[in-house]
């Protein structure tokens, strides 16, 4: 202790103080030495008071650490803001009948005007009328000047002052949200940190019209509460400046930008600039748990021989059985019949004939066509493509879901092949009628969200008409192939 103290400079230490003069030392040494030592005490210990006041002085303090941000983020921590107008709720209220819930989600629908034949459900969002935005200008040739009203939404519900928020998440009354995964999504993140997450255009051209890092409105997007409280201070400022923008989502872009904020990606989010079956894109999902899902009006129903209402109902009775694990893509090999199996829960199971490679199976099928249906250039999309056979009888089998059920064991999902007409197959599958996936309830914790892994799945033997799949986690060092040995190096 003493050698360090000399090491110390001598504006904190006593021991390079400069010597007693010389009448005070003969002073000192008149006192008997017990006194003496009493008083080399008291000159230490004044010494380590001085030391520590020092170093509480220049220590960096303690880190904050809030009540909320330690506590685990649940549904009631999110407010949505529901963009729609007395024209298009009345059709759309069935969207969001589909994900809205009064007693575990918090929720708010902006109109522009009153609907007088409007169902005031109590399992409905409220609704609010928009402020009037006629004093904003607008200057887009052919564009909507609701777009005002709906970035304005913004500051709105936040101006609602609703209690112990700390997430606002905006979208369209055409939206559908998948509100346990969105949960799970934004606790990633530090609500008192300012974040804005959303996702782009699957489409290139729309994304060079508007920005890459530009969340679309459709798809959805959330905004941490100590981010909103500014961007609502400070929204109708910018709305002056930014006239010359078409849609609400480039509006809220541009402030946010203002600000210094970036958009963090999400892929959950889904905006859907395209048209069609999206069988190709929903059955090659990310990794990502499905957040939202948009446009569904301008494409072909989820599943065969339902309407767009019928199909949606039956693929959310899936996600509410195991929501982390809709859509997930699980590639497992079938190696004594030379089979590869794509299961996207919840959805669909592709049998194909031979070994498939896992990279080639997780790029979408061309099954859709570009939003844009005038459009003389072809369209890009933001990910590479497979061909999809035209000819129905030359695409892989498929069977889609058709029951979900669950007890203490784990989840059955039932699939059932879909019949194509005038098609006759001489393979290993054409007897199989039905292929059933047993699997645990997927459970992500924020630190599995972080680093996701996919899951793996075993074939088990004996089947004829139908047959059953395992799914399960990797082993470490597990492989996702057909023949999956560890080669040996000499």
């Amino acid at each position: 202790m003493h050698q360090r103290k000399k090491k110390e400079p001598s504006s904190l230490s006593t021991s390079q103080d400069p010597p007693m003069p010389a009448n005070l030392i003969k002073s000192v040494t008149r006192f008997p030495p017990c006194f003496k030592s009493l008083l080399l005490i008291f000159s230490l210990l004044l010494n380590l008071y001085l030391l520590g006041n020092l170093w509480y002085t220049f220590a960096p303090p303690p880190p904050i650490i809030s009540r909320l941000a330690a506590s685990t983020t649940t549904r009631r921590h999110i407010v949505f803001a529901i963009a729609s107008s007395s024209l298009s709720w009345p059709r759309r209220e069935p969207y969001v009948r589909l994900w809205y819930s009064p007693n575990t989600t918090r929720a708010f629908a902006f109109l522009d005007r009153p609907v007088s034949n409007a169902s005031s459900s109590p399992d409905m969002p409220p609704m609010v009328v928009s402020a009037d935005t006629s004093k904003f200008p607008y200057t887009f040739k052919g564009g909507l000047r609701s777009a005002i009203r709906v970035a304005r939404v913004v500051k709105e519900v936040v101006d609602r002052n609703e209690s112990n928020v700390r997430w606002f998440v905006f979208g369209d009354d055409d939206t559908v949200f998948f509100v346990d995964n969105l949960v799970n999504t934004l606790s990633k993140y530090d609500h008192e940190k300012w974040f804005y997450i959303g996702s782009n255009s699957e489409c290139y051209e729309q994304n060079v019209k508007n920005s890459f890092d530009m969340a679309f409105g459709g798809g959805g997007f959330a905004i941490s509460h100590s981010l909103a409280r500014v961007l609502a201070r400070v929204l109708d400022s910018c709305l002056t400046r930014y006239p010359h923008l078409y849609g609400s989502d480039a509006r809220i872009y541009s402030c946010l930008a203002e600000l210094g904020v970036g958009l963090t990606h999400e892929p959950g989010f889904h905006q859907v600039d395209m048209r069609g079956n999206l069988f190709g894109m929903l059955t090659a999902h990310p990794l990502s748990p499905l957040v939202s899902l948009h446009h569904l009006e301008a494409v072909d129903p989820l599943f065969p021989h339902m309407n767009r209402t019928q199909a949606l109902e039956h693929f959310i009775t899936a996600a509410n059985v195991d929501p982390a694990r809709i859509l997930q893509q699980t590639v497992c090999y079938d190696r004594s019949n030379s089979l590869t199996f794509s299961v996207s829960w919840g959805l669909a199971i592709q049998v194909f004939q031979g070994k498939e490679l896992l990279p080639d199976l997780l790029s979408p099928q061309k099954t859709f066509m570009p939003w844009r249906r005038s459009s003389k250039v072809d369209t890009h999309f933001m990910f590479k493509m497979r061909d999809y056979p035209r000819d129905p009888c030359k695409r892989t089998p498929v069977f889609f879901l058709e029951s979900v059920t669950s007890d203490k064991r784990g989840i059955w999902s039932n699939y059932t092949r879909l019949d194509v007409e005038n098609c006759f197959e001489f393979n290993a599958t054409e007897q199989l009628k039905q292929i059933r996936v047993f699997s645990t309830k997927l459970v992500l914790d924020s630190e599995r969200m972080k680093a996701p892994r996919r899951q793996c799945c075993n074939v088990l033997p004996s089947w004829n008409d139908s047959m059953t799949i395992h799914i399960r986690p990797c082993g470490n060092d597990e492989l996702i192939s057909m023949h999956s040995e560890t080669p040996v190096f000499s």
